[in-house]
Parts: C-alpha cells; structure tokens; sequence
C-alpha cells in the first residue's frame, strides 16, 4: 500500500500544481485581485476545483501510506507548476528557472524527512488556538507590509510567504480536529487563517513571478506546521546542521528562482 500512497499523493499534488497555475493565470490578468473578482472567474473556479482534489487525494495518501513517503510527493508539484504555468503564458521555462526549482524541491524533501513524526495524540485549549491565531496572524500582517516596499520578485515571495504562514496555522488546526479529540474552538477558527490565507495568496499570483510565489508557499507552510507543532503541541523538532541546510538550500535557490524567472504579463 506505500507504493499506492505515494502515487496517490503524486497524483495529488499535480491537481494541486495544475489548481495553482489556473488561479495565478487569472490573478495576475485582474485589474483587481480581490477575492471577490476572481470568484465570477471559471478557469479561477476550476483551479479550486483542482486544488480540493489535491488534497483530497494527499488525505487519501495520508491514510494508506506514512507521512515520510506522501509529503515528500508533494514538492513534485512545484516541478510541474512551473512549465505549466509557462505554457498558459506562452513560452518556456528557462533552464536556469527549472534547476533552480529543482535545488528547491530537493531542500524542501529533505526537509521534510527530516521531521520527527510524533505519535501522540494532539490536543489544543482555547489559549493555545488564540496563541496560533495571533502569531500567525502577527507574522503575517509584518509579511504584508514589507511586500508594500519590496520589489515585485519580493513582494511575490513575502506576500506568498504570508499565505504560507496562514496555511500553516490552518494544518495545525486541521490536524488537531483529526488526530486529536473534537475541539468546537478549532473547528470555529479554522476557516479564518484558511480564508486570508487565499486572499493574501491570490495578491501574490497577481504579481506576476508564480514560481517564486508557489516556491515560497510549499516553502512557508511546513516550516510553520513544524514551527506550531513544537511551540504549541509539544512535538519534537528536527535537529542537527541537515535541517538548516536543507531550509537555507530551498530559501537560497528561490532567489535564485526569482533572478531566473521573468515576471508574467497581464493578459
């Protein structure tokens, strides 16, 4: 069943790669990005579509496989991602675009590996959802706000990464209504994080460098799962020089992705 899991979980995230190109296609061909503008956009519906199929199919995965071998299926996406958003934009991607990627996928495997799977049950009381909700959501604000002054290539990667910071939290809160016992506070937070999350995500899209926007989420939001699972679950994190090398390789070559990568016209 592992060699199912992981093909499953392949398949998931291309749904998800293929889900995310759609939406930045549309995002970044808006005069106004806003949620409310892309929701009257079909090919922006369909890649929601597409995205909910990815992670149904990466839960899936999850309940056939272990975590080790279906989250690192995952990066694959981005290597799928990036030619075809190049495609819906009409050219290719450049060598140095995809090796550069390539680097990153490898970071963020290793770094995935690397984290300690925890066994125990995980449970969070009310302060500990305020906790999450308010540093996430501190992080987050600080993250849009150094976008405002930074170049486009910058304000892709920060605005993305604010998003992933937000995904984060909302993994966090998923995985303790599923591993956990039922917590009505976690159920009645979820959908907050999850919603700025895609907001500040498609603000992203809209700027035009997808590849370093969707590097910078698939980058964001595990080191923000792991982050919260130590400081409010009490689950261990990696340790050694690996990690922080696995990390600094898949940061270092994102902006290497950002000199390789042109920035999208509005269509």
């Amino acid at each position: 069943m592992t060699a199912v899991a992981a093909v499953i979980a392949l398949v998931g995230s291309l749904f998800f790669a293929f889900g995310a190109t759609l939406q930045q296609f549309e995002a970044v061909g808006a005069a106004k990005p806003g949620l409310l503008a892309l929701l009257r956009r079909p090919r922006w519906l369909a890649g929601g579509a597409s995205i909910l199929a990815g992670g149904g199919l990466h839960i899936v995965a999850l309940g056939l496989g272990p975590l080790t071998v279906v989250q690192p299926m995952g990066v694959a996406g981005l290597l799928f991602a990036l030619p075809s958003a190049a495609a819906l934009h009409g050219r290719r991607p450049s060598r140095k675009e995809l090796s550069a990627a390539g680097v990153v996928a490898a970071g963020l495997v290793g770094l995935v590996l690397l984290v300690p799977v925890s066994q125990t049950p995980t449970h969070l009381e009310p302060g500990g959802v305020l906790t999450l909700l308010g540093v996430a959501g501190t992080a987050s604000v600080l993250l849009w706000a150094g976008s405002q002054v930074a170049s486009p290539a910058g304000r892709a990667a920060l605005l993305a990464t604010s998003a992933g910071v937000l995904y984060g939290a909302t993994a966090t809160l998923l995985r303790v209504l599923v591993d956990g016992a039922w917590n009505w506070w976690c159920l009645l937070a979820l959908p907050l994080p999850a919603l700025l999350a895609l907001m500040m995500l498609q603000r992203a899209y809209a700027v035009g460098h997808f590849g370093v926007s969707f590097a910078s989420l698939q980058i964001a939001d595990p080191l923000t799962a792991v982050a919260f699972g130590a400081l409010l679950l009490g689950e261990p994190l990696p340790t050694g020089i690996l990690p922080i090398a696995a990390a600094s390789l898949a940061a270092a070559d994102t902006v290497a992705l950002a000199r390789a990568s042109p920035l999208a016209a509005r269509h």
